[in-house]
């Protein structure tokens, strides 16, 4: 993609983004959700945000298979080597659950504004939440996955999928790596804020 329709394309997810957040607003004023970062589950209090923005209501509902935003919004190479990856964790007597995937930018916004509120800056909450315009869940190519057996399973088996946890301090955040499949993972950045891909 040339330069200038890469910039064309982030200044219309901008755009978009922004018109979304501003009717969320003024929707309502409530809290609407939370991104846990123990367990990478979604907590909902109220708002306008809904599934049709990517929102799981409850840690452990969704599987990868289910026909819901959040999954069916994914990359379909990230989705199909997530599905295969779930299918052979529960051969071994592991399940898989989707804590967060796609998600839609006022979604994404909202999660960011509520980082920014717990963690007190707009610096530390960049450690946990991308913008809208550089979120990998915005693009639909990322995947927050759960419980704990599952993350552990993935962290030792994920590569031969193609999936890769890119944050060493978001176990539950995996992505596509075709690469890994022949060379393994790569590094590990230490957060988001250590990503090229966050400072576009």
């Amino acid at each position: 993609m040339n330069d200038s329709l890469a910039l064309r394309r982030r200044r219309l997810v901008a755009t978009v983004g922004a018109v979304l957040l501003a009717a969320a607003v003024a929707g309502s004023a409530a809290v609407i959700g939370q991104q846990s970062l123990a367990s990478a589950s979604t907590v909902v209090t109220s708002g306008p945000v809904t599934e049709a923005d990517g929102l799981i209501r409850h840690e452990g509902d969704v599987t990868v298979f289910d026909d819901v935003p959040a999954v069916a919004n994914l990359d379909s190479d990230l989705l199909a080597a997530v599905r295969a990856a779930a299918t052979a964790a529960e051969e071994d007597g592991v399940r898989m659950h989707v804590n967060s995937g796609w998600r839609s930018a006022a979604y994404q916004e909202q999660l960011r504004r509520d980082a920014v509120a717990q963690y007190g800056s707009e610096e530390e909450a960049a450690r946990w939440v991308a913008t809208p315009e550089n979120s990998e869940h915005v693009s639909g190519d990322a995947i927050d996955l759960g419980g704990l057996p599952a993350q552990d399973w993935l962290s030792r088996n994920g590569a031969r999928f193609g999936l890769c946890q890119i944050y060493a301090n978001e176990r539950w955040h995996f992505e596509l790596r075709p690469a890994a499949v022949a060379n393994g993972c790569p590094l590990m950045y230490d957060d988001p804020t250590t990503d090229p891909r966050t400072q576009r």
